[in-house]
């Protein structure tokens, strides 16, 4: 007898031997203890995950007739009678089996429901199984329509597929569907040992494993790879052959790529890299593989007893937990899962495995590139000095003020020692030394542009300094003189000089004063100096960043504007209080806003009713008068007045209405009564947020504040 794929020689002959899909088993089992047959079946689910065995057990479970003959529908047939025996066969006549896939036009499926309405020839039900349904033709689904929705009682239809989607709804909607689960890698390697060990072949634990992750899911694809690896490796299952056979990455690779990672070794990096290019290894399967490994450290520095404990590389996990903090490895997760998508892009796979190994170091926390930029950057800032001395010396500036110009790009780095606090309990976060780069970049930036320290009022150094942390780290602000001229002001103390940036002297031109009275030149020269530090400075939305927060730039917070312009004046009040006069021949309280607010008006006409003030209404026995007042005259343009009379003409039905109107101003309006009440609603809603605790908390431990304008009231 020829030899027998492991695949079919232990496909399972019951529901008892079916692995992975309890659910499934449940459902059909308690529908045959109980006999609540549906007349069809849709089993849908990836390739290898048992649809076609399933249906091959149903079929036996309707006709199987027991060993002595007499048996009826079971959950447990028993698999030798003629009936058991004939379906695993493949010779029932009474069980037709047929490909979609190859018989997917209208004339075939005409042809199998033709023959359904004939009683099965020796057994209980005539099953149909069609395999790859969705390969059906349009046509065909229509056809089979009726039949499947009805059809006769000895026959029950089973279909199957991997791609439901396909399957028209009017189909879905006439089956009872299940959907068959993957196969989790414990269940594979559970059922490999068993057929192994019933086979008599030796086999090792990780080859197994390798096997079932190789399947993805697929039982069927496990056992035909479980035959490939008895006959590559000569009769016994080792994880060498199989990493063999398969191309699987040595996970050696991976440990010694995560060890260069830690000892910040990136010649290690690219050696293992070269040695996997010399063996013709899958750079996309490694950073597969690496992702993989990256999760089991991470479960085992999170969760160590979700990791399995059969794993060869459990020491290296358990090793490489302890070397990487739980954010270095989440860190290099998201770069490995990155670069696998982005490896298409690279040139060509060995530069995007490598780019994405240098990025793992380059962005680990605390030891990437951002120590490495900072020390460049502040030597730079002495370099860029020289060029701003020279400019001053050649505008005929003092020597003093043109070391105060040399010294400006040297001291701005530093920064004021924050006040003396206890040591925090965990060490200072890793961005602040990118905090720390970009605050030098700035400032090498500013010192090679020659940017000069934006001035302020005089005494604004009498201000006191916030006691909070966050605004100690923020660098005092040099002082101007008011005439622009250098040396005018008192000069700081020796600490003051160390951690603030001396103005540069400006240029010769600006100290010519025109022929003009004091009090208007001073105005206009410093208006020349705010424009020339607009020009010079960087853009008002750079921002510095200190260790806890980012800083607004010094600029744009002098120039902001201490008080209100003298420009803003309070509305004008009403001359008068607004009275209610109620109009009793109306039936009417008087209330114009009120009413106006509920006019049946639209467009310009419903502007009209909300922006007039009523001066009075006169009414008699048989008709009304409306005095309005209209603050512009486009508002009773175009037969506006007539639409508002005819408003009021439907409210007043029994009266005859009459509309006049005159331009003036007006106070008392449904828009600014509509206008108050939200002004209300909306300091309502801002003292509520303001005397909320949590809030309040937010404020005093964090230092935040509530964003101007984004309290937004209830409609």
């Amino acid at each position: 007898m020829s030899y027998q794929v492991l695949a079919r020689k232990y496909r399972p002959k019951n529901f008892e031997t079916l692995v992975g899909q309890e659910h499934v088993v449940r459902a059909l089992t308690h529908a045959l203890d109980t006999g609540r047959l549906h007349h069809a079946y849709l089993f849908t689910g990836t390739r290898g995950v048992g649809k076609t065995t399933l249906s091959r057990i149903l079929a036996k479970s309707l006709n199987c007739t027991g060993p002595d003959g007499t048996g009826g529908i079971t959950a447990q047939p028993c698999g030798v009678c003629e009936a058991c025996r004939a379906i695993d066969a493949g010779r029932f006549v009474d069980y037709i089996e047929m490909d979609a896939a190859s018989n997917r036009g209208v004339d075939e499926m005409a042809q199998l429901l033709e023959q359904a309405v004939y009683a099965p020839s020796n057994a209980r039900f005539k099953v149909y199984m069609i395999d790859e349904v969705h390969m059906l033709t349009n046509h065909a689904f229509n056809s089979m329509l009726k039949t499947l929705e009805e059809p006769p009682e000895h026959v029950k239809f089973i279909l199957a597929t991997t791609d439901p989607q396909k399957i028209p709804v009017t189909v879905l909607s006439r089956c009872l569907q299940f959907n068959l689960k993957q196969m989790p890698p414990g269940h594979i390697v559970g059922h490999l040992e068993n057929i192994l060990g019933q086979e008599g072949v030796n086999f090792e634990q990780p080859a197994l494993r390798l096997l079932a992750q190789g399947a993805h899911g697929s039982m069927r694809d496990a056992l035909s790879l479980t035959d490939q690896a008895i006959a590559y490796a000569a009769g016994a299952v080792t994880l060498e052959a199989v990493q063999g056979m398969l191309g699987a990455l040595d996970q050696s690779y991976l440990v010694r790529l995560l060890d260069a990672l830690a000892n910040e070794n990136g010649a290690d990096l690219l050696a293992v890299a070269d040695e996997m290019a010399s063996r013709s290894l899958s750079y996309n399967g490694a950073l597969q593989d690496l992702g993989t490994l990256l999760h089991r450290i991470a479960l085992a520095q999170s969760v160590p007893a979700a990791v399995p404990q059969d794993l060869p590389e459990l020491a290296d996990i358990l090793r490489l937990a302890e070397a990487f903090d739980p954010q270095e490895v989440q860190l290099f997760y998201q770069i490995a899962v990155h670069g696998r998508n982005e490896i298409g892009l690279a040139p060509d796979e060995y530069a995007g495995f490598t780019m994405t190994l240098l990025r793992m170091l380059a962005f680990r926390p605390g030891q990437g590139g951002a120590e490495r930029i900072a020390a460049p950057a502040a030597a730079a800032a002495p370099r860029a000095a020289a060029p701003a001395a020279r400019a001053a010396s050649a505008a005929g500036a003092s020597p003093a003020a043109a070391a105060a110009t040399a010294a400006t790009p040297a001291a701005a780095p530093q920064r004021p020692a924050a006040p003396a606090s206890p040591a925090p309990a965990n060490p200072a976060p890793a961005m602040n030394s990118a905090r720390a780069a970009i605050n030098a970049a700035l400032e090498a930036a500013r010192a090679a542009s020659g940017q000069r320290a934006p001035a302020k009022r005089p005494g604004a150094d009498a201000a006191p300094a916030a006691p909070s942390a966050p605004a100690a780290t923020a660098r005092p602000i040099n002082v101007a003189p008011a005439g622009g001229q250098p040396g005018a002001g008192p000069a700081p103390s020796a600490p003051a000089a160390q951690a603030t940036r001396p103005a540069a002297p400006p240029p010769p031109w600006a100290g010519a004063q025109p022929q003009q009275p004091q009090a208007i030149a001073r105005p206009q020269a410093q208006g020349q100096q705010q424009a020339e530090r607009d020009d010079d400075g960087p853009p008002s939305w750079v921002t510095e960043f200190s260790d806890d927060t980012a800083v607004a730039n010094e600029a744009a917070a002098v120039a902001a504007p201490v008080s209100a312009p003298a420009s803003s004046r309070a509305p004008a009040k009403a001359p008068h209080e607004y009275v209610v006069t109620p109009v009793p021949a109306l039936d009417w309280d008087g209330n114009w806003p009120a009413l106006a607010a509920t006019l049946p008006l639209r467009g310009v006409s419903q502007q009209l009713a909300l922006q007039t003030e009523l001066i009075d209404c006169h009414a008699d026995a048989g008709s009304a008068l409306f005095r309005l007042r209209v603050p512009v005259d486009t508002l009773r343009a175009s037969g506006n007045s007539e639409k508002l009379q005819a408003a009021l003409q439907e409210i007043f039905a029994g009266k005859r209405i009459t509309v006049e109107t005159e331009i003036g101003p007006v106070w008392y309006t449904a828009s600014a009564e509509a206008k108050a009440a939200r002004e209300e609603r909306q300091r309502l809603a801002e003292a509520i947020v303001a005397g909320d605790p949590f809030v309040q908390e937010m404020e005093r431990v964090l230092g935040a504040f509530v964003v101007p304008g984004s309290v937004r009231p209830p409609v």
